[in-house]
């Protein structure tokens, strides 16, 4: 199973950044999913999740700026970033739980990361 998150870039505070992350490989089904986010020295911060029925939890420095979504028959994952500001600046990171074809329970697998950077 892999997965791979897109769309990080640089934008100006205020401005808005979508986030992808496509999973792949032997995949029988996707349970829960989830944003995370990493400034460099600091731990990793949990942003959002969404449930399979499309579920969703924020945490409270996002609620209101940040939508998370998926695409089910894409095995995609969203996060549609508006209002950003420079605290935004981190690598975003996208997580699965992922049931497989070939082994027996599901797993968390983790995407290798997207920088976002908002300027001030």
């Amino acid at each position: 199973v892999q997965l791979q998150a897109s769309g990080g870039g640089l934008v100006q505070a205020g401005g808005s950044l979508r986030l992808s992350c496509t999973v792949s490989g032997t995949i029988a089904s996707i349970n829960g999913m989830r944003w995370y986010r990493q400034v460099s020295g600091q731990q990793r911060e949990w942003v959002a999740w969404i449930t399979t029925g499309g579920s969703t939890n924020y945490a409270d420095s996002v609620k209101g700026r940040f939508t998370i979504s998926r695409d089910n028959a894409k095995n995609t994952l969203y996060l549609q970033m508006n209002s950003l500001h420079p605290e935004d600046t981190a690598v975003y990171y996208c997580r699965a739980n992922v049931q497989t074809t070939t082994y027996g329970y599901p797993a968390d697998y983790w995407g290798q990361g997207t920088q976002v950077t908002v300027s001030s």
